[in-house]
């Protein structure tokens, strides 16, 4: 890493993140991910970059677009909620707390929300 990317707004990174998503950029994601990168979510236990890449990347192939609800920054970490629509047209809304040094993702943490357009009746639940 150059001393450049110490510099880089964390909030970026995690936007290119998502973008490279969408590209289906495999190269992008690849060079804002860190060696040291882990992912966690409710279905996997801080996956080790290689795990990440075998196991979520290719869902890139099923993602249209992200919509950015709100993306907050609190020193390295971003707050991310998102509604993401599927090339299916299924949508659902996350959110995920992502650690950013030196320009690169070291971590993501997800924490899944519900699908689009929520499947309870407004004031109801499932």
């Amino acid at each position: 890493m150059t001393e450049s990317n110490q510099n880089v707004d964390p909030i970026e990174v995690a936007k290119r993140v998502y973008e490279a998503y969408v590209a289906k950029d495999r190269d992008a994601i690849e060079a804002l991910i860190a060696d040291d990168f882990h992912f966690t979510s409710p279905r996997d236990n801080r996956l080790d970059r290689a795990t990440y890449f075998s196991r979520c990347w290719p869902n890139a192939h099923v993602t249209d677009d992200f919509r950015f609800v709100p993306l907050l920054r609190d020193g390295e970490h971003v707050f991310v909620t998102y509604d993401l629509r599927m090339k299916d047209g299924s949508a659902f809304r996350n959110s995920e707390i992502l650690t950013v040094r030196n320009g690169r993702l070291t971590e993501a943490q997800v924490f899944f929300g519900w699908m689009l357009p929520h499947e309870a009746p407004e004031g109801g639940s499932l």
